[in-house]
């Protein structure tokens, strides 16, 4: 079940996202917001998050993943649908993400490939946008947008 990540979680969170190749930058930024499941033994199983703009209008989605033993039963769309649905919650109205390699994945939740500069233009602050920009990665990245349905009861 998906719990909030605490200050408690960061540890094991981080070295769950570096085994996925995930960025770690900022998890514990009040605007990057994490839930994670753990498994009976109490390791990590699954990850999803997103980061919400200064302005609250648009939101990075970061973090999604799932232990490779797991993966193929529907839990990486479910985190990211989970995701998308706190962000829009959260008053988010547009989503964005940077992925080289899942663009099939975030396709089949409804992502059209955008430029890196449209969405850095849009989440100029976020910690992952600012990372890139600083050690050159951000050109080398993949970025997808999609919009997002709005929400009559938002809550940050």
């Amino acid at each position: 079940m998906l719990r909030p990540a605490t200050s408690a979680d960061l540890d094991d969170l981080a070295a769950f996202l570096r085994s996925a190749d995930l960025t770690v930058a900022a998890l514990a930024e009040p605007a990057v917001h994490l839930w994670l499941e753990r498994d009976e033994a109490g390791a990590v199983r699954a990850t999803t998050g997103f980061e919400l703009g200064a302005a609250g209008e648009h939101a990075l989605v970061r973090s999604v993943a799932v232990r490779p033993d797991l993966r193929g039963a529907g839990d990486g769309l479910r985190l990211a649908r989970f995701a998308l649905d706190r962000a829009a919650d959260a008053g988010a109205r547009q989503a964005w993400l940077f992925s080289r390699r899942s663009g099939g994945f975030w396709q089949k939740l409804g992502f059209a490939a955008t430029t890196t500069s449209d969405l850095a233009a849009a989440l100029p602050d976020a910690h992952q946008v600012r990372l890139f920009r600083s050690t050159g990665q951000l050109d080398h990245e993949v970025a997808w947008h999609r919009p997002l349905p709005v929400r009559d009861n938002v809550v940050v």
